[in-house]
């Protein structure tokens, strides 16, 4: 039988390290009704250029990786791609919490959709730091006539309604240098989602969030993290670590390059020395350095666990923050491909007094194996995202934004400037 592309999604995570294009589509009206409904058509991953740390450095080289990304992402599933839900993060996001009231409009006061949306839209109006825009409006909860902590309204009755929500900022300058990167590739943009959201959408269920769970994204130069309780957001933050920290560790203590390092790290890295046989070696010249150098295995381990040990404190600490430190019953987790290192589950159980697990997306049918690699989770998470927002990424309660409308509106003649220019 032929398949049906009309319902393309498509999710774009910038890293620092890898730009990743993930494609899929809802398979049918009967199958929509459930997750395993969405099925991966293709998944590309191009090395990144122009990106430091989460912020754009240069918009050309940004332009460029988004490019290679996209054809071959094209090429993998055979038509063209037209929007994406693009995926945003860095240390200039910031997280504050806000209310918003309103009183119930109908003569009965019977809460209505609509009540719920102007109080969610009330809940924006606040004093945002300089050069900032809001990108998400997340509810946490309800109270009806100053009662009780209410998940959905709807339908209920009373005079007053209030919401309890967290707001989601970015750099204002930022999000349009973003923006301007993707336009300039000839594609809309769906809507911007916080990247840590997005892996949350892929490698953990709302079971999880409902008990107490802590998702942490391990990226290249920083590590993100979000914690969902009561099945809503409770805290997200950005640490300036990654896994780049712990390739320039092993560099300087092997007094090696940064590429023999990466090798190392990749080919033998681990984070339990107490496991690793003091007799175990490494030969750099396998790893390509230009002449024999004998190194020990448990050396290296100590190298990568120290690090290993801050990125996690500094996880702890901002559970510390928020009161929920070895308090989240679902535990930690790790993905991202920072992820990867052998060992790290373990050291985290034991820094985090959690129980911890890889996380790699739940709930999706594909035909590439890349939907098991953990570095594709935040692609993967904004195509569900996109697949399971309402209204093109406006609507229902669980999405605020309205930075990107704004944008859309302001970019779309620019964005048919730069279509013009294309050969």
């Amino acid at each position: 039988m032929k398949k049906k592309y009309s319902a393309l999604i498509a999710g774009l995570d910038i890293g620092s390290a890898a730009v990743r294009l993930v494609v899929g589509q809802l398979t049918s009206p009967e199958e929509t009704e459930h997750e395993a409904g969405l099925q991966i058509l293709g998944a590309a991953e191009v090395p990144s250029a122009g990106v430091q740390k989460g912020v754009i450095s240069s918009i050309e080289d940004v332009v460029s990786s988004v490019s290679a990304g996209l054809e071959a992402a094209e090429r993998m599933v055979g038509v063209p791609i037209n929007s994406l839900w693009v995926g945003i993060s860095g240390l200039h996001i910031v997280s504050q919490n806000s209310k918003g009231v309103v009183a119930v409009s109908k003569a009965d006061s019977e809460i209505t959709e609509e009540d719920v949306a102007r109080a969610v839209e009330a809940s924006r109006a606040i004093a945002t730091p300089l050069n900032y825009e809001v990108l998400h409006v997340l509810p946490k909860s309800f109270s009806i006539d100053g009662q009780g902590t209410i998940k959905d309204p709807v339908g209920m009755t009373g005079i007053r309604l209030e919401v309890d929500a967290q707001i989601i900022l970015g750099s204002a300058s930022q999000i349009k240098n973003l923006t301007k990167a993707v336009y300039r590739t000839g594609q809309d943009i769906e809507d911007l989602v916080l990247s840590i959201l997005a892996t949350a959408e892929a490698v953990v269920t709302p079971r999880q969030k409902e008990i107490g769970v802590l998702v942490v994204n391990i990226g290249v130069a920083t590590t993100s993290l979000a914690v969902f309780e009561e099945g809503e957001i409770l805290h997200t933050a950005v640490i300036p670590l990654g896994s780049e920290h712990i390739t320039k560790d092993i560099a300087l203590g092997l007094r090696t390059s940064i590429d023999i390092a990466e090798a190392v790290k990749l080919e033998h890295g681990d984070c339990t020395p107490g496991l690793v046989s003091k007799r175990e070696e490494i030969d750099l010249y396998e790893l390509g350095a230009p002449e024999h150098e004998i190194v020990k295995k448990q050396y290296v381990s100590e190298i990568i666990e120290a690090r290993a040990e801050e990125i996690l404190q500094k996880i702890n600490q901002e559970l510390i923050r928020i009161k929920r430190s070895a308090l989240l019953p679902a535990g930690a987790v790790l993905t991202g491909g920072g992820a990867k290192l052998t060992g790290l589950v373990e050291l985290a159980k034991k820094q985090l007094r959690l129980p911890a697990i890889l996380g790699y997306p739940l709930n999706v049918v594909s035909v590439t194996d890349k939907v098991n690699d953990l570095g594709f989770a935040t692609a993967i998470g904004l195509v569900k995202w996109g697949a399971t927002t309402p209204g093109q990424g406006y609507g229902g309660r669980r999405e605020g934004g309205g930075s990107m409308r704004k944008i859309n509106r302001a970019g779309s003649q620019l964005k048919k400037w730069f279509k013009t220019l294309i050969p």
